[in-house]
Order: structure tokens, then sequence, then C-alpha cells
């Protein structure tokens, strides 16, 4: 490891490690445990915590039915040398051979990494274009994303990611040209950003509707820092952006990430000495999952994961719990969409 890798590897594990033993203190029973899933946003990772393949089997397994996931981005397994714009094809070929294993079927039944969202400098505008080729090269039919984080706030202590960046990075024009080659390619855009950001995706998306944008972890309305004690003015002015959002048709939501501490809710063994039910985290999170599927409809929203990051806060078995309960009202064929379908869709899975 290089001196300028320490930091962030430090940064990765502060913000992202789990506490096994705290998580095993607390289990439930399986909810609606023939219900078909598909988890459309999740990591593997070796920093210091570990979570590869085996880790993540070891979740998908504790009960629910979990049918294909989809692998997104995380600064996992770079090229150390050569082209650095090509860096990121050393994650696609990792995932790539996770998912050719997983396939054999000789691991279980689960299509782990069916779906690849992986990572291009859109800011290399027309050039980015080698990079896309090469990344659906190392993937095939699996490749199905680019995604761009932007996450940054005026509070620099506020960090989403063990990477900085810079503001208005969705606006900038030679990102603009490099996101533009993405529909030619037929790849999607996973975006990762901060409530206050969402006016400016909403700007992106508009200008590029051909091209599906898929935002991650719903929008982020931020509750510590800067935000701490201002959760119901955050809402109201997340609930606005969302809105505004949402008359973008291309589009789509992930429901989850609600236990990561940038929402505030000090899920983790930090601050609790027992993890939390479903029930608890399914009242928690509401609001924020009730608004989505009010502004975007069922067909436009997935759960998510989000492992092993929300991991630090709630386990495999009791997170799709707390979703469960909080689609109880649901019909059949909306189950369907939430927990399936649209992911489906999104990513192009043929399951």
């Amino acid at each position: 490891m290089t001196a300028e890798q320490e930091p962030a590897l430090a940064r990765h594990q502060a913000l992202f490690g789990a506490d096994e033993l705290w998580l095993k203190q607390y289990s439930e029973e399986i909810i609606e445990p023939d219900l078909p899933i598909v988890d459309p946003h999740h990591h593997l990772w070796d920093r210091g915590a570990r979570y590869l393949f085996d880790e993540l089997r070891a979740d998908i397994e504790t009960g629910h039915r979990i049918e294909a996931t989809v692998f997104v981005q995380c600064d996992a397994m770079y090229r150390a040398g050569g082209d650095p714009a090509f860096a990121p094809l050393g994650e696609t070929e990792f995932v790539n051979g996770v998912a050719a294993m997983s396939a054999s079927g000789g691991y279980g039944s689960t299509r782990v990494c069916a779906g690849i969202v992986g990572y291009a400098d859109l800011q290399l505008g027309a050039k980015v274009d080698a990079v896309l080729e090469a990344h659906l090269r190392a993937a095939g039919d699996r490749f199905r994303g680019i995604r761009g984080r932007s996450v940054w706030d005026a509070d620099p202590s506020i960090k989403g990611s063990s990477r900085d960046f810079p503001p208005g990075l969705l606006l900038d024009a030679a990102f603009r040209e490099g996101y533009a080659r993405l529909s030619a390619h037929g790849l999607a855009f996973d975006s990762w950003l901060f409530h206050p950001q969402i006016p400016e995706l909403a700007d992106l998306a508009g200008k590029f509707p051909e091209t599906t944008v898929i935002l991650d972890h719903v929008g982020a309305p931020l509750a510590i820092g800067a935000y701490a004690g201002k959760r119901q003015e955050v809402f109201a002015h997340w609930r606005r952006n969302m809105a505004e959002l949402a008359r973008r048709p291309n589009v789509m939501v992930k429901l989850g990430g609600l236990a990561m501490h940038l929402f505030g809710f000090d899920l983790d063994s930090a601050h609790r000495q027992k993890p939390a039910s479903s029930a608890e985290l399914a009242d928690l999170w509401r609001p924020y999952i009730e608004t989505c599927i009010e502004f975007f409809g069922v067909n436009r929203c997935m759960f998510e994961s989000n492992f092993p990051v929300d991991k630090r806060g709630v386990s495999y078995p009791v997170l799709w719990n707390a979703f469960k309960r909080l689609s109880a009202g649901a019909s059949a064929a909306e189950k369907a969409a939430l927990f399936k379908e649209t992911a489906c869709r999104a990513y192009r899975l043929k399951l």
C-alpha cells in the first residue's frame, strides 16, 4: 500500500466497517421467504474489512429468496499500472470472474453479479468511449452501467465516499460530454449524491432523456454535520427536490442506504447496545420510502441492500424484513416491481 492510499483506507474502514458479533445479538424469522428478490446494489472489496464472494454468499443465504444481484462500483481491484483512465477495468474483470463462478451453479442458486455497474471518468469527454468499450469487452452482457459519485457539501465534515469530489460535477461541460456517450453504448447511470445536489441531477436527466438514471440511496437527505437537528427542514427540502426529479421519466430510485451514518439514525454498535428490529427500522424509514414510491411509483423504485455499507447498522435478513414490512400493504404486482422487476428492467437482466 502506498502512502497516498493509506488515508483513503482509514476513511473507508471508519465509514463502512461492520461489527459481526454485535449484529449476531439479534435475529428474526424471515417474512415472506418465497418473495423473489433481485438485490440491485451491493459491493465487493478487500480493504481491511473483507467483503468478497464468500461473505456476500453468507449474507444472501440467510433466508430471503435472492434470485440475483447487481454489483455497483466501489474502487475495488483497480489496476495498479498503465493508463489511469483504464484502471477501473480491473474492478470489472474481477467482478466478472465472481459472476462467472456464480453462473456455474456450484455456489448456490443466486446469480451473483448478474449485472455490473462500473466506473469511467466521464470528464474524459468523447475519449471515454475507449474506456466504456473496454468495460463491455471485459464483461459483455453483464456490464450495464456507470456509477457517477458527485457527493459534495459545503460542510467538509460530511463524507459519503473514501474519495473527495468537487462541487457542481454534474454540471461540468466535460463531464456532460462524456455522459452523452453512455446512451450510445446502452449504459445506465447510477448517481450517488447528497440531497442539496438533486436539482443538478434533475437538470442532467432532463438534458439527456435517452439515458436511464438510477438515483442511489433515496437521494441522501442528510442529518449529520451542518444538518444535524434539522430533520424536518431537510425532509421538506429533499421532498421538494424529489418531486421535481420525478418529473423526469428516465429516472429511477433505489430504496435503501438508510442505515448509513449520513442519515443520522445512529444504528451502529457505537450508538446502540443491540441492533434495531425490522419493525423499528420500518418506522424510521417509512417517510422516505413512501415519499419515493408516491412520486416515482413502484415501476421506478427498487429496494436495495447497499451491503456491506448498511451492514454497519443492520444484518441482511433484518434489512429485507424491514423492506417487506414497509411494503406490507402493497399488492402482489406492486411487490414484484419493488423487489425484482424494476431492477431487472433498469439493468436489463434476463433471469
